[in-house]
């Protein structure tokens, strides 16, 4: 699987000197625990202040133990910030030391002083290895906890042990893995012949799209959907022309790009397309968080219900209304109101099925 959060050395490189104003729990009891790639890290007996090193790991933090959270990699946006518990909406921005548009300003996170640096993604050498030098540093213990969606339930559990929620961890546990065995089961009962064809289209133009085995393609591949661009191979994300989209011919489109899905129908190239003309393109819900790829953390678990409902109603024929309500309020510590959820169910425009 690969980490869409590769590492930019050129923020992680500061002064010795730093470390120097690592937090007082050095000198406090502490534990030894073993992460993801089998780092062997002491870390304080009791964690309260948690630094999130990006946007899967921040997910993860937030829904199992808010109240450890120092701070966001960045701010909610308007249109997000209805749907987060309002006490946990203002923390401070303090970037992330991982990923695309790597923004963290390293003083400031050792001046929030965390007992504990994590990340949640892919287990890879070039992690661990950044984990280490920061770790060096700093003299703030850094964990890397696995992201793969097999092991969502085990990482929850790993978690919850580290900041000291154990309860709650085991509840997100036994969620996730539930929800997983649900998908697998009934996906399962669909031969390979009968799989609709599907394509995912990124951007507004709608053009880029996921190799199999990709961390973007994961959900799909989950849900049972053929992807149409299997031919192009196996690997992350890729550049296709709407010449090919035109040849493959998908079935159902799915995007994450409102300005795509606003497009889509009225653009004379893709026109000629049966998923356009039957109104079987579909804008996956982003709000707070994608629920398809972006981040790839726990808020692709209610991607999966989105997915089956929409690839195999007659599988997954429960209104989707009370399982967003009930994960959205698990997960971001509020409930969302009726017409929040429709909102996100519903795009405006949109004139494909309503899958409430």
């Amino acid at each position: 699987m690969t980490h869409p959060f590769r590492p930019r050395r050129r923020r992680i490189v500061f002064g010795g000197a730093l470390a120097a104003l690592s937090p007082a729990w050095a000198h406090a009891q502490a534990r030894t625990v073993t992460d993801s790639v089998g780092r062997r890290v002491q870390i304080p007996a009791r964690v309260e202040r948690v630094y999130a090193a990006g946007p899967p790991a921040s997910i993860l933090l937030f829904a199992l133990a808010p109240e450890r959270v120092l701070g966001w990699s960045s701010p909610f946006r308007p249109a997000e910030r209805p749907f987060v518990a309002e006490r946990y909406l203002d923390l401070p921005t303090l970037g992330r030391l991982t990923g695309r548009g790597n923004t963290a300003n390293v003083e400031d996170v050792i001046a929030a002083k965390p007992d504990l640096i994590f990340d949640y993604g892919t287990a890879s050498p070039t992690l661990a290895s950044l984990a280490d030098r920061v770790q060096e540093q700093t003299g703030i213990p850094y964990l890397l906890i696995d992201g793969a969606f097999d092991r969502i339930p085990e990482s929850f559990r790993m978690l919850g042990d580290i900041v000291g929620a154990p309860e709650q961890a085991l509840q997100w546990s036994r969620y996730a893995a539930d929800t997983l065995e649900d998908v697998r089961k009934r996906v399962a009962r669909v031969p390979e012949g009968k799989r609709p064809r599907v394509y995912y289209g990124r951007t507004p133009s709608g053009l880029q799209t996921g190799l199999s085995g990709s961390i973007n393609m994961e959900s799909f591949e989950r849900v049972g959907a053929g992807n149409v661009a299997a031919e192009l191979g196996r690997g992350g994300l890729v550049q296709v022309s709407i010449e090919q989209v035109l040849r493959w011919s998908p079935e159902v489109i799915v995007t994450t790009d409102p300005n795509f899905f606003r497009s889509v129908w009225r653009d004379p190239s893709w026109q000629s397309l049966p998923a356009v003309r039957e109104g079987r393109v579909h804008l996956a819900p982003g709000l707070p968080f994608g629920w398809i790829d972006f981040p790839p953390s726990i808020n692709r678990l209610i991607g999966l219900h989105w997915l089956g409902r929409l690839l195999h109603p007659a599988l997954f024929p429960e209104p989707l209304r009370p399982i967003v309500k009930d994960f959205y309020t698990r997960a971001y510590h509020q409930a969302p109101s009726n017409a929040q959820i429709d909102a996100l169910l519903v795009p405006e425009g949109s004139p494909g099925r309503d899958h409430r």
